[in-house]
């Protein structure tokens, strides 16, 4: 069985997200995105609360697991007999950082393949910072964020509708 793990922050989910998760899942047979706890990093919603939303947006998804976790990524997808890390990218702008990040994944494992995909057209502008952004003041995230998220991002921003 070949794993990949698909790690990020996911503050929050979008549907950009989804797109790379959904397109990685007919490469693999199982994938685990690994919601990262980091302590620097100030996030809208805490570790478990982004479990439990990308956990409930994705419950009809057999091959796909969602796990929390900190440290390299590396040691997370040893631990899970992972063969390959998946990250998408949107523009040349993330791969100057995607380049440097998976330089040194290799050389800390060189078993581990990192595998990019690019963001479909459509999501190519989004970031869960662009998402935040519009929420916080009640723009119309629905376009760009499961309904379940959307939901969650009204809470967070106490808006009735956004």
């Amino acid at each position: 069985m070949t794993i990949a793990v698909y790690p990020g922050s996911f503050d929050p989910f979008t549907f950009g997200h989804l797109d790379i998760l959904e397109r990685s899942t007919k490469l693999f047979d199982q994938v685990i995105v690994a919601v990262l706890v980091h302590p620097t990093k100030t996030c809208l919603f805490g570790v478990d609360k982004r479990v439990e939303i990308i956990t409930d947006v994705l419950r009809n998804k057999p091959n796909v697991s969602v796990e929390n976790f900190n440290g390299l990524v590396v040691d997370f997808c040893k631990q899970r007999n992972s063969c390959a890390i998946i990250r998408g990218l949107r523009a040349v702008s993330d791969y100057d950082y995607e380049l440097q990040i998976s330089s040194i994944n290799k050389q800390l494992s060189p078993e581990i393949e990192t595998i990019f995909l690019m963001s479909s057209m459509q999501y190519s502008f989004l970031s869960s910072s662009i998402a935040k952004e519009i929420a916080k003041y009640g723009g119309d995230v629905s376009a760009l964020v499961p309904p379940r998220v959307e939901a969650e991002l009204r809470k967070a921003y106490g808006k009735r509708e956004l």
